[in-house]
């Protein structure tokens, strides 16, 4: 039995800090007492401002805040589906968290984070892990506010398939081995199946989760509690979100960092193609890394050892590991394991113990990260809608390429790019990708570069190690926006302010409390 290679996963998240919140809240729970701010009024007063009148509805509504777990308070504002045609009767629902000011001069302001994805949930985020997510600085001064986006975790939500039957979708096993036409078709079918069950579960609202409608939900958000213009400051996908508000509204840009960046530019291959380089970069700093340590189960060069674990992948790719739960460790699952691995430096040491366990028939570790990329409890059940949004998002947002010769050429390339850790099946060479091929709705956005003339100094995060969203990303969007700034983290993993880097963090938090951005060409690690 192999296990079904789901191509669409190719395009690996940009990435989301949810996947290491549960570990950064056990870690600050010996941070010492947090002060309680003083009671705020359970009700936010919109601005006042000129839309269009069948908009008015939606921008003059009032948000009622209720206390929520965490010391947060939470509430829920309404949004129209299609913000194009706004219709009452298909109206959908946003949730909102906020931790309100802690300084005794109340606050500036709102701050709105969002950690990435797609598919990650801000209200979570915020709500349960705020000191993982922005300082206490920042804290003192704003209201920091989260939010699920359309489509997300308590917002109305995507809803494709249930735990078992996502289970058997990321996990499943195929009769045929990869590499035959029997294999393919089976890829294909699951593919389709998925499309039409998240059609079928999840209506109309499938066509409306892209990022353009969720851009103009967070300007309706902004004005709800509030603020006449947008603090923000969006990590990873996250920055996805700014870029193009501030595209669309760049009168309404207060302070924006984007933290992680991606290119607004980049088509879906583009996207692909530099994640495959960046990994492949990360993924041989942390083999030089692991042959210099204590315990590592590779020798001599780092291309040596790169060579071992292409061998590992294709010993697990023909004789899985069986897990307890009746799951198989093949090459695919590894494969994802080390792109979990390789979102931070601190999950190196991780990576080397699934290493020598798989060496040594055991499959735990390899599992556990595995399942933390996908979103999986150790239960069997999933962290929210986390990738079924994360899916239905990208094939939404992105164009599908069709066109054979440009597909095989494309195929290629990748394959050249991951090295001796690329996928040997070369049979969907040339084929679209089998989900977002088979999408019910074409997508609704087209890569393009933003300028977002006339906006605010935007700050523009980049990590030089960055293997989910590279370094060139943040230099291509800083170039783009006319006002953007860039800052350079040297260092390892994706995103640079969750590293709390003293000098990123005063960069940062800097600007966003004194509006003054960094100087042009600052690099900090």
């Amino acid at each position: 039995m192999t296990r079904r290679r789901v191509r669409a996963t190719a395009v690996r998240r940009p990435g989301a800090l949810g996947a290491v919140l549960l570990a950064a809240a056990v870690a600050l729970s010996g941070c010492g007492l947090i002060p309680v701010p003083e009671p705020r009024s359970s009700t936010s007063s919109p601005t006042t401002e000129e839309v269009a009148p069948d908009l008015a509805r939606y921008y003059e509504q009032a948000l009622t805040w209720s206390p929520c777990e965490d010391g947060a308070q939470c509430a829920t504002a309404t949004a129209p589906l299609d913000w194009s045609a706004p219709d009452p009767a298909t109206d959908i629902q946003l949730a909102l968290v906020r931790h309100t000011a802690r300084g005794a001069d109340g606050p500036r302001g709102s701050l709105f984070v969002n950690p990435g994805g797609p598919g990650a949930s801000g209200v979570y985020f915020v709500k349960a892990s705020v000191d993982y997510a922005v300082s206490r600085d920042l804290q003192d001064a704003y209201d920091i506010v989260g939010w699920d986006p359309r489509g997300v975790g308590a917002s109305t939500a995507v809803d494709c398939v249930d735990d078992t039957q996502l289970d058997s979708f990321l996990y499943g096993e195929t009769e045929a081995p990869p590499g035959t036409p029997a294999h393919d078709e089976e890829l294909v079918q699951a593919s389709k199946s998925f499309a039409e069950s998240c059609a079928a579960r999840s209506g109309p609202l499938l066509q409306f989760i892209d990022t353009q409608s969720t851009v103009h939900d967070l300007d309706m958000l902004r004005a709800l509690v509030g603020d006449r213009q947008l603090n923000y400051l969006g990590y990873s996908y996250g920055t996805s979100i700014g870029a193009q508000y501030a595209q669309d509204f760049p009168g309404h840009v207060g302070r924006m960092v984007l933290d992680g960046a991606t290119d607004p530019s980049a088509s879906s291959f583009d996207v692909v193609l530099a994640q495959t380089t960046g990994f492949r970069t990360s993924f041989e700093s942390y083999m030089a890394a692991c042959l210099a340590g204590q315990g590592c189960p590779f020798r001599g060069s780092v291309d040596e050892g790169e060579q071992m674990v292409a061998t590992l992948l294709d010993r697990l790719e023909q004789s899985p590991l069986r897990a307890r739960d009746g799951r198989e460790l093949d090459g695919q699952v590894m494969r994802s394991a080390i792109d979990s691995a390789l979102y931070g430096e601190q999950q190196w040491p991780a990576l080397t113990t699934a290493f020598t366990e798989a060496l040594r028939g055991e499959s735990t570790t390899a599992f556990a990260l595995a399942d933390s990329y996908f979103g999986r409890k150790p239960d069997g059940t999933y962290s929210g809608n986390f990738y079924e949004a994360f899916l239905a998002i990208q094939c939404i947002d992105y164009p599908v390429e069709r066109d054979p010769a440009v597909l095989a050429t494309e195929a290629a390339e990748l394959r050249a790019a991951a090295g001796e850790l690329a996928d040997d099946d070369t049979s969907r060479d040339g084929e679209p990708d089998p989900l977002c091929g088979n999408w019910p709705y074409p997508a609704r956005d087209t890569p393009a570069p933003v300028s977002a003339e006339g906006a605010a100094p935007i700050v523009v995060v980049g990590t030089t190690g960055d293997p989910a969203t590279p370094y060139t990303w943040a230099e291509a969007l800083a170039g783009q926006l006319s006002s953007g700034v860039l800052l350079t983290y040297e260092g390892e993993g994706h995103i640079a302010y969750d590293e709390r880097d003293p000098c990123i963090v005063s960069a940062v938090d800097g600007y966003l409390l004194g509006g003054d951005p960094p100087a042009v060409g600052t690099t900090c690690g």
